[in-house]
């Protein structure tokens, strides 16, 4: 076994025994920034997208047949804007423990559509453009402040991230790619040893976001999770060990040349341009360090078709009651609208408005049509679904396994379980007992690792990630308040799921429900 399996574990028991260094508290006053900066380098504004806010989240949860249609500029600047740049100012008044902060500028929370372990939003979007592309080929990286890209390198260099990709990765054929990298230090200072699991997620949302926004427009995003990480950190210019690239995204190009065209060569290029740190003081962990090393180091080795078989969610248990849920209500609302209007409920949730079925069974269903990263991830479902239910019309109060076969609930346990979900939270910004239900996406942790390696935690969290946007942007299509959160006890939760057996990890909850009416807030788009 691998590092992965030891850092897993104490995921799952850092709620009973903490990881080091157990007595961490943040320097917030030298904190990083939100994004990396380039000083020094020439800005490209990104134009206003050109497409109609009339494509429905509905349509971005299904599969786009075939490759889907080819992107352009104005594509890429709406995917881009809606899902990682600015769009607005976070003022309401809540019970997260940054309120007192918010009114002040230099403090200031601003609003994205896809979601972020802590707000921090770690990954770094580069576009590696070629030949094909609207603008002078290069390696550009995405300012979100600005919502325009910044020129690191001038040159065709998209021949590296095609061989660094390999000949058997779904999309590569193209000269246009979209790069993720994380930024190790933009979490940690926060979330320290605890921290590659926070940001493997945020890779899972942004692509998630992606994906659902994309799919929406009949484009198709077919992200790479293995590929060579060192030949492509070499060309960012940046060091393992502080960002790793996590994805690489190939997009269909409007005018990629044919497939008997020759494609640009390799050309061993480095980015030189440096990020400059906001902090005087940068720390490493050495969990992270770990995790780094070991989830890297047989990037290449992509899995074989049906090698994640063996770790495929569970089927529901059918000697279990049924209860039957209604058809999912539509979610008729345009996926920008949905990712604009999404944020954290923070202990705004009513119970005195309870959820209807309906409205769970169409988070339910979107939490399993967004599991699935798609590219050279496979086909397999990884995650399982189980909601502990509080007040949702005509469901009595109790645990459940979602079986999305029968789109129908599996009863687990009887009674209210509003004590169980506040006990076993660790902070005080969510009364749990007032969400209409709270769910709970589970994998296998262990056995996807055995069966792809240590890069596989990248996978898991990165599911998981995809799930909890996916359930973000539903609520948000129907209107309903939602929060997701790590700081939970998982091992309490594998008890009281009965999950001792199956090998599956609880790894964050979101909860959904009713928010209180005529909130205290304050408008503030600005995009």
């Amino acid at each position: 076994m691998g590092y992965a399996h030891d850092y897993a574990a104490a995921i799952l028991q850092r709620g009973r025994v903490p990881m080091e260094p157990a007595d961490f508290v943040p320097n917030w006053a030298d904190g990083p920034r939100k994004a990396k900066h380039y000083p020094g380098t020439d800005s490209m504004p990104l134009p206003d997208t050109g497409y109609p806010a009339d494509a429905t989240v509905d349509r971005g949860l299904r599969e786009v047949p075939g490759h889907g249609e080819p992107f352009g500029l104005g594509a890429l600047s709406g995917m881009l804007r809606d899902s990682y740049g600015i769009i607005g100012r976070r003022l309401g008044v809540q019970a997260n423990t940054d309120l007192s902060a918010l009114p002040f500028y230099p403090l200031a929370n601003w609003s994205r559509g896809t979601a972020s372990g802590g707000g921090l939003y770690p990954v770094s979007v580069y576009w590696v453009s070629g030949a094909s592309g609207p603008v002078a080929p290069g390696v550009h990286h995405y300012s979100p402040r600005h919502h325009a890209m910044r020129r690191l390198l001038t040159g065709d260099v998209s021949g590296e991230v095609r061989d660094a990709l390999g000949e058997d990765a779904p999309g590569a054929a193209t000269d246009q790619y979209l790069v993720l990298g994380v930024k190790y230090w933009q979490n940690a200072f926060k979330y320290n040893s605890f921290s590659f699991h926070a940001v493997t997620m945020d890779v899972g949302t942004i692509v998630g976001t992606w994906r659902m926004w994309a799919r929406a427009r009949g484009l198709g995003i077919e992200p790479a999770l293995w590929f060579d990480e060192e030949r492509l950190a070499r060309l960012l210019g940046v060091r393992g060990e502080e960002e790793g690239i996590f994805a690489v995204v190939p997009l269909r190009w409007q005018g990629t040349p044919s497939v008997s065209a020759p494609p640009a060569k390799p050309v061993q290029s480095s980015v030189r341009h440096k990020d400059v740190e906001r902090s005087r003081t940068v720390l490493t962990f050495d969990a992270v360090q770990e995790m780094q090393a070991a989830t890297s180091r047989c990037a290449t080795e992509r899995p074989a078709p049906g090698a994640l078989a063996p770790a495929a969610a569970l089927p529901a248990d059918a000697g279990r009651a049924e209860v039957p849920l209604p058809a999912a209500r539509p979610l008729d609302t345009d996926v920008r609208s949905a990712l604009r209007r999404r944020r954290s409920s923070f202990g705004r949730f009513d119970a005195q408005r309870p959820v209807t079925a309906d409205q769970l069974a169409a988070c339910l269903a979107a939490a399993v049509a967004g599991a699935g990263l798609g590219g050279d991830t496979g086909d397999v479902l990884l995650a399982k679904l189980y909601a502990f239910v509080n007040h949702v019309e005509g469901l009595a109060p109790g645990s459940y396994e979602y079986d999305p076969g029968t789109h129908s609930l599996r009863r687990v346990r009887e009674g209210k379980p509003g004590e169980f979900l506040q006990k076993n939270y660790f902070l005080a910004n969510y009364n749990l007992e007032q969400a209409g239900a709270v769910l709970v996406p589970t994998v296998r942790t262990n056995a996807v690792l055995d069966s792809v390696g240590d890069r596989g935690y990248r996978l898991v969290n990165a599911t998981i990630g995809a799930v909890s946007q996916a359930v973000y942007t539903a609520a948000s299509a129907l209107e309903l308040g939602c929060g997701v959160a790590l700081g939970f006890d998982n091992i309490s939760y594998i008890e009281e799921l009965g999950l001792d057996e199956t090998g599956e990890a609880p790894l964050l909850i979101m909860m959904i429900g009713n928010e209180r009416p005529a909130p205290a807030d304050f408008r503030y788009e600005i995009a």
